[in-house]
């Protein structure tokens, strides 16, 4: 730490040492006061009554109105008596419960001293190991000062790291230039908490034992890869047969048939119903032949929309993430571009950039609304003037439709090319659930 930093917190020891001492004078006080009306109850002048035998005479008669008069003076004393008591258990009482409130505030501010509100980016690394500090921290520059960069450099790792040490922990363990552990899932689970990107290691993944060449292009758009293409230890099925037929068995998949080629993913974006379902051809005819060429499908799935873009020579980036099935490497497989990674993280790509993006599903209601309106900035950002946002069966509530969604597409600044509506009946009626589909431009000026 520098000069500057250990006089503040010099100064905030001080002060905080001030606070304390002027806690423990009240204090003090306070059981000072509480003796000294103790004193005063049990010797103050209605307890003394020595006078009273100077106050009768020998004669019985005043005798027994001195007796009287006294018995009443007693009477009222003892009532007297009773209600300081009753005062001086309520101060009691009155007292304990400042100083309980007291010692919590001390134990505040000493944790306050201990952890300060604005900690510094080492501070945040004092509880991990050295092979994750080495990961995360920072590097001073071998050429020194860098007017652009100064004179560190911090790899790229997602905050959300340092709020789960004990995984990040787990992550970071291994041997240096070994196999990296099986821990797809738990990596994964990172991410998805915010640590995302997540910070390299030092470790090789493991490989595929017999690996097989890939299918060539432009037979692999179609083809199911083969079994040996890919590790297959994070994932319950453990061969594509396996994954093409969990389509007929209970439960609930993410994307549940996309990995059967043959089946629904053989006709998705070919035709065109006027409808929820667009068609890929009818979408590029919106705009001057050839001038869609790049873009970005969100939550792609097994990458199907990037195979038929790919055939009409577009070239899609798929994001998708591994929620037990291998999507990513599936999508690599066919001779396509995938991203690992969550709806969560900002585009990786420059601003005015991209021809089209499109996501299917992956957009809904299930987002948080103000997380949901980052996000269509993000898109918004990435597209060049004149870009393409697909949005395909965004799915909410009648009570959504109108009162959030409808709107907040209008101000993030989109222009409707096409936005049609229909009301998801599989679950009955009285649900309420609509689903939306629209082509959105981003505005020339």
């Amino acid at each position: 730490m520098g000069s500057d930093y250990q006089e503040t917190m010099s100064k905030k020891q001080i002060h905080f040492q001030n606070i304390q001492i002027k806690n423990k004078v009240i204090i003090l006080f306070l059981i000072v006061a509480t003796n000294l009306l103790t004193i005063y109850i049990f010797t103050g002048p209605h307890t003394n009554f020595q006078q009273l035998s100077t106050q009768y005479s020998h004669d019985p008669t005043d005798l027994v109105l001195n007796l009287n008069a006294t018995r009443d003076e007693l009477k009222m004393s003892r009532a007297q008596i009773t209600g300081l008591r009753k005062e001086l258990n309520s101060a009691h009482s009155l007292i304990e419960g400042l100083i309980n409130q007291l010692t919590r505030l001390t134990d505040t501010i000493d944790q306050s001293n201990l952890n300060p509100k604005n900690p510094t980016y080492d501070d945040l690394l004092d509880d991990i190991s050295d092979e994750a500090k080495l990961a995360i921290g920072p590097h001073k520059l071998p050429l020194g000062h860098n007017p652009k960069m100064g004179d560190e450099i911090y790899f790229s790792v997602g905050g959300g790291c340092l709020n789960h040490k004990h995984d990040l922990e787990n992550y970071m363990s291994y041997e240096i230039g070994q196999e990296c552990p099986s821990d797809d899932v738990s990596a994964q689970s990172l991410m998805l908490k915010g640590c995302e990107p997540l910070p390299r290691r030092r470790c090789h993944p493991k490989s595929p034992a017999n690996y097989v060449e890939p299918t060539p292009l432009p037979n692999s758009l179609w083809a199911t890869p083969p079994n040996l293409s890919i590790v297959w230890d994070p994932y319950t099925c453990k061969n594509y047969t396996c994954l093409k037929e969990r389509q007929k068995a209970p439960g609930i998949y993410d994307c549940k048939d996309c990995f059967d080629l043959d089946g629904r993913e053989s006709t998705r974006w070919l035709y065109d119903n006027g409808a929820l379902d667009y068609g890929i051809d009818r979408v590029l005819e919106m705009k001057p032949h050839g001038t869609i060429r790049i873009g970005l499908d969100i939550g792609g799935g097994a990458g199907s929309f990037a195979a038929r873009m790919k055939e009409r020579n577009v070239t899609i980036v798929t994001t998708s993430m591994n929620f037990d099935g291998p999507f990513n490497s599936f999508i690599s497989s066919r001779g396509l571009v995938s991203m690992h990674v969550s709806i969560s993280q900002r585009l990786p790509f420059f601003e005015n950039t991209l021809d089209i993006v499109h996501s299917m599903h992956v957009l809904s209601n299930w987002i948080p609304d103000t997380m949901l309106e980052f996000t269509l900035y993000d898109v918004y950002r990435v597209l060049r003037p004149g870009g393409i946002f697909w949005l395909d069966r965004f799915f909410c509530l009648g009570s959504q439709l109108n009162a959030t969604y409808v709107p907040m597409f209008s101000w993030v600044g989109f222009r409707k090319l096409r936005w049609n509506t229909g009301m998801k009946v599989d679950r009955g009626v009285d649900k309420n659930e609509w689903y939306f589909s629209a082509l959105l431009e981003k505005p020339l000026t």
